[in-house]
Formats: structure tokens, sequence, C-alpha cells
């Protein structure tokens, strides 16, 4: 893997505004993101994944700030962009261009009233494209990720499969050839065939166009499959950070372990099928200590207290739990079960 760091996020934080006070969505998040890589955000609904992402492409609804933190973009020039020192007329080139988002729901992100070609032509006219030059691009997107591309460029959303508009949403992120596309669960809407078909697009077009992914999923096979480094979330905090064998096959922290024992394996039993207890705290008034201390079975009286900081516990391998060893030795006891 490319050593080229792409986008470097440190200590970022987001809040929304609610009624009943101010909700830390995320919490001092960092991270790095490399060339040609695949991060996959773990966790479950809530945990702050797709607010993370938002953030990325400061997209956020009105509620929401960035309270702290800086997001360092790095060109394929070498020139580095801090994203939250952007303008308007800034941001507006640097979407499509540089970051592009695929978002779960592809219905509500193409305009119904219009043409999937007039879309093709108004995002290429906002970054001083041509139409011919957009639409031989936007043609040749489409037949990448196995559409007729002549159908679809005139086609209206509506007359599209969930599976095809899906596909249309990654082709036209790639259309300006932007070097980081976020994927907010791009498969979770659809039937298990159109999946492993818009898994093995993507696969294929990175290693094509050698762009970077961020990949939100709450399915772990699926970012087992496709990534190549895994960040667990839990309540607004990254808590695990590392290569995807790593995590998946040496968890250290106990909510990634819990992860792992809630997804079903086809040789368990329905007797060997777990579940994790409780659910994700009150973001308005988090507990203290660790967040998931409440809900795990190695919570101590240090992790009711102390809030354990993400450090490395290998080459490439982050983690935030005061008993990694004891998660480490309670997988293996699974794993060998």
């Amino acid at each position: 893997m490319p050593n080229d760091v792409v986008v470097s996020v440190r200590d970022l934080s987001v809040s929304y505004l609610a009624r009943r006070g101010r909700v830390r969505a995320v919490n001092r998040a960092s991270f790095d993101l490399h060339a040609g890589e695949t991060l996959a955000l773990i966790g479950e609904s809530g945990c702050g994944k797709s607010t993370l992402n938002l953030a990325l492409i400061r997209q956020l609804p009105k509620n929401a700030t960035i309270d702290s933190g800086s997001i360092l973009y790095t060109r394929r020039d070498k020139s580095v962009v801090d994203v939250l020192k952007l303008n308007k007329a800034e941001l507006r080139r640097f979407l499509w261009s540089e970051f592009a988002m695929v978002f779960q729901g592809a219905l509500n992100s193409l305009n119904p009233v219009i043409r999937v070609s007039d879309m093709v032509y108004d995002t290429a006219a906002a970054h001083g494209l041509n139409k011919a030059a957009a639409e031989k691009r936007a043609l040749h997107l489409f037949e990448k990720v196995r559409l007729d591309p002549y159908r679809v460029f005139r086609a209206y959303p509506h007359e599209l499969s969930g599976g095809m508009r899906q596909r249309v949403l990654l082709a036209m992120s790639l259309l300006l050839q932007p070097q980081v596309v976020i994927m907010d669960e791009p498969t979770t809407a659809v039937d298990i065939l159109t999946q492993r078909s818009i898994l093995d697009v993507l696969q294929t077009l990175r290693e094509e166009l050698n762009f970077s992914v961020i990949f939100i999923s709450h399915d772990l096979a699926v970012a087992a499959e496709i990534a190549d480094t895994i960040a667990t979330m839990y309540a607004g905090d990254i808590v695990e950070v590392g290569p995807v064998n790593e995590v998946f096959y040496r968890p250290r922290h106990a909510y990634t372990l819990a992860l792992l024992n809630a997804a079903p394996r086809l040789s368990a039993g329905a007797e060997e099928l777990y579940s994790i207890p409780g659910s994700p705290p009150d973001l308005i008034h988090p507990p203290p200590g660790c967040k998931f201390h409440p809900r795990c079975t190695f919570a101590t009286e240090v992790c009711r207290t102390v809030l354990p900081p993400l450090v490395a516990a290998e080459a490439g391998h982050q983690v935030a739990c005061h008993h990694t060893d004891d998660v480490v030795t309670a997988y293996r006891k699974v794993s060998r079960a």
C-alpha cells in the first residue's frame, strides 16, 4: 500500500444543537487515508460514521457545527488544502473534483424530474468541463460499471432499478476524477446479487483509477472484503484502527470484539449467536470514562473513571481500551469454539 497520505484528520469534533442540549456526535477523531487505500468505518447506527464523513465534505446540516480539529487534503500535485478554511466558491470547486460522495439512498440523491444526462451536464458545467467531454466520460464510466451507457444516459431515475441507480451514482462520483470517494452504505438497500456486482465494480475501478475510498458500513462481511484498513467507531469516538486482518483476526477493543461476536457465522448454531447488551449512550450526557463500559463484559473501575486514549498497540494498529490483552484472549477462545 502506498505511504502517501491523501487525507489527514486530527482531533475532529462535531456536535448537533438539540432541544435537550448539545450532542457531541464525533469526538476528537483522528485518522489518515492513504493513496489507493480503502478505509472502512464500522459500528452501530448512531455512532457517528455518517456525521464524520459529512464533516469531511462540509455538508453538515444547519444545526451541526465543527467544534475543533483539522482536515488536511493533499492534491495530486502535492499541494496541501485545509478543507475547513475553503470559502463557498472554493468548496464548490473542491467537491466532485477532489472529494465525491455516494449516498445510501440513490433515488433520493438523483433528481427525479430530470434525465441522468442533465445531471451529468450540470455537474460538468459547475466545474468548467464542456458537455462533449462530460458526455464522453460519463458514457465510458457507465460502461465500466456494467450499465447500458446510452440507455442510462437518457433515462430518468425512476426508470432504473435500485442497483442501476446506485451504479449511476458511483459512475457520476468519478466524473471529475476525484482522488477520494466516500461511500455511505451504498449496498444496504440492494439485494445480495446486486451488492456483489457493486462491490466487484468498485474494486475494479479503484485498481484502474487509483482513487481512495472511505466506506461506511454496518455489514462486517462487506467491510472485511473491501477494506484495507478498518476503523471502529462507538458513541462518536474512533476506538480502534488497524489493517483489516489485524482488526478482524486480532481485535483489541471490547466493542470490536462484541461486533464480531454478534455477526452470524455460517458454521454457527442458534445457541452460538451473541448480542451486545444494552444500547449506545446518551451523547448529551455520556458516561464517564470509556463510553462502552456500561455494556462491556471486561469493564473494571478504571474503565468507569478514565477515558482510554487511542494509542499504538503494535505497528499500524491503534486502540483505545484498558483491557486489550483480555480482549485478545477472549477472541482466541471464541475463534477456537
